[in-house]
C-alpha cells in the first residue's frame, strides 16, 4: 500500500528502509566513528561514520522519498548543503543564475565563489520571465538557484516555469525549498534537479540544533553529492539527525498551524496604519498569490512588514513581550528580526533596496502559541 505523506512521517523509523533488530519507534543513534567490519552480518555493511552511518541513513532515505529523489545528503548546516550542491555541479568558469531575492548566507557564499574560483553569478527577478530569458540567451548557464518563497522578500517563483526553462537549455534546476518544505511543495515533482533544505528551520521545528539536506533527482547526481559530501567531511553527525528526526512527524499538523495564526496576523497588520507594507503571499492582495495556492499546500508562517521609519522598527521590535529578537524561522516561538540587521547584514544598502528591503523592514516568524495572546502583543507594542 502506498502510504499518505502524513502516514509516512507519523511512522519515521519503520519507512527509513533500515533495519533496527528491536523495532523501536524511534531509530537509535548508532553515535560512533566507525564499526567492526567482520562483525556485521546485514545487507549493508558499514566502516565509517562520515562515510555513511544507518542513524543517517533512514533520514536521508526519508528525505529522498518524500521528494521524489533518487538520494539525499544530510549536512551539518543548511548552508554546508547549499556549498555541496555548488562544489558539485560548479566548476571554474561556470555560470549560475539566481533569483536576486536569496538567503543573506547563500548571498555571501557565492561572492566568494566569484572571488575565489572564477564563478560567474547572474542575479535576477524570476518573476520578471524576459528577464531571465535574456540571461539564458547571452550566457550559458549551468545551474540555476532560487528559494520559494524568497526569504525575505516573499515572492512565490513559478516552479514548473523555471523547471521547463532550464531543462529546454540543458541546465540544471536546484530550489532552496527551506520555507515551504516538502509537505507544502516538492519541487523534484515540477522538474527541479534538486532540493535544499535548512532543516534547522520549519522541518526539525523545535530550533535545539542547525542541519541541512541536499536531495538530487537523478541516481547519478545521488552518487556524486554523497561521494563530495564524503570527501569534503559534509555529512551530518548522528546525534543531530537524531533531533531533526524528532521534529518531522508533527511537520504536517505545525505547518497548518503555522499558516493559519500568521494569516489572522497578517490581516490584523494589514490594517495599521503603522504598516507602510505587508508581504504575506496568504493574503490576496499579494501578487503571486494565485501563483502561492496552486504551487503550496500550505503558506509558510513568515511574513514580512515595513514600518514607517528605521526607528519606529526598532522601537516596535523592542517593545514586543512575546516576539524575541532573533534569526531564523520555523520554531514554535514567534520572533522577529530587521533583515538588514541579522539574516541579509551581507548585502550592502543598494543590494537591499533591489530585493525591496530597507532599515524599516521587519521579517516575522509567527510561532505555534495562543492567537490572542500574540495579537495582544503586537497591539500593546504598536501603541
Amino acid at each position: 500500500m502506498k502510504k499518505k505523506l502524513e502516514t509516512l512521517l507519523a511512522h519515521i523509523a519503520e519507512n527509513g528502509q533500515i533495519n533496527d533488530p528491536y523495532s523501536g519507534s524511534h531509530f537509535p543513534i548508532y553515535q560512533t566513528a566507525t564499526f567492526d567490519l567482520k562483525k556485521q552480518k546485514l545487507d549493508k555493511v558499514y566502516d565509517y561514520t562520515r562515510t555513511d552511518n544507518p542513524t543517517r541513513d533512514v533520514l536521508e532515505n526519508v528525505f529522498s522519498e518524500v521528494c521524489g529523489g533518487a538520494g539525499c545528503v544530510c549536512t551539518h548546516t543548511g548552508i554546508a548543503a547549499v556549498a555541496l550542491l555548488f562544489e558539485t555541479v560548479l566548476k571554474s568558469g561556470s555560470n549560475i543564475l539566481v533569483e536576486k531575492d536569496c538567503y543573506g548566507g547563500t548571498y555571501r557564499l557565492l561572492g566568494i565563489y566569484q572571488k575565489k574560483y572564477n564563478i560567474h553569478v547572474h542575479y535576477a527577478d524570476f518573476t520578471q520571465k524576459k528577464q531571465i530569458e535574456k540571461i539564458f540567451q547571452e550566457n550559458s548557464i549551468d545551474l540555476v538557484f532560487c528559494e520559494s518563497p524568497t526569504n525575505p522578500g516573499l515572492k512565490i517563483i513559478d516552479l514548473k516555469y523555471i523547471a521547463d526553462l532550464s531543462k529546454s537549455h540543458k541546465t540544471l534546476f536546484a530550489v532552496d525549498n527551506s520555507l515551504a518544505t516538502f509537505v507544502s511543495q516538492r519541487p523534484i515533482i515540477f522538474g527541479a534537479d534538486f532540493e535544499v533544505f535548512s532543516t534547522t528551520k520549519y522541518v526539525s521545528g523545535h530550533g535545539s540544533v542547525i542541519a541541512g539536506a541536499l536531495v538530487a533527482r537523478d541516481k547519478n547526481w545521488a552518487e556524486k553529492i554523497h561521494y563530495f559530501a564524503n570527501a569534503g567531511g559534509r555529512s551530518q553527525n548522528p546525534l543531530d539527525v537524531f533531533f531533526i528526526m524528532i521534529g518531522i512527524p508533527t511537520l504536517f499538523i505545525r505547518m497548518k498551524a503555522h499558516e493559519q495564526k500568521a494569516l489572522s496576523i497578517a490581516k490584523f497588520l494589514e490594517k495599521r496604519t503603522e504598516v507602510t507594507r505587508i508581504r504575506f503571499p496568504g493574503l490576496k492582495t499579494h501578487p503571486q498569490y494565485k501563483l502561492a495556492k496552486n504551487q503550496m499546500d500550505f503558506i509558510p508562517g513568515v511574513l514580512t512588514i515595513d514600518m514607517e521609519s528605521e526607528e519606529l522598527a526598532e522601537k516596535f521590535i523592542a517593545k514586543t513581550k512575546i516576539f524575541g529578537e532573533k534569526a531564523s524561522f520555523g520554531s514554535p516561538d514567534s520572533r522577529m528580526e530587521i533583515p538588514s540587521k541579522i539574516s541579509h547584514a551581507s548585502y550592502s544598502e543598494d543590494e537591499l533596496k533591489t530585493i525591496g528591503i530597507g532599515k524599516s523592514t521587519i521579517r516575522l516568524s509567527i510561532g505555534l502559541e495562543n492567537l490572542d495572546d500574540l495579537i495582544v502583543d503586537l497591539e500593546q507594542a504598536l501603541a
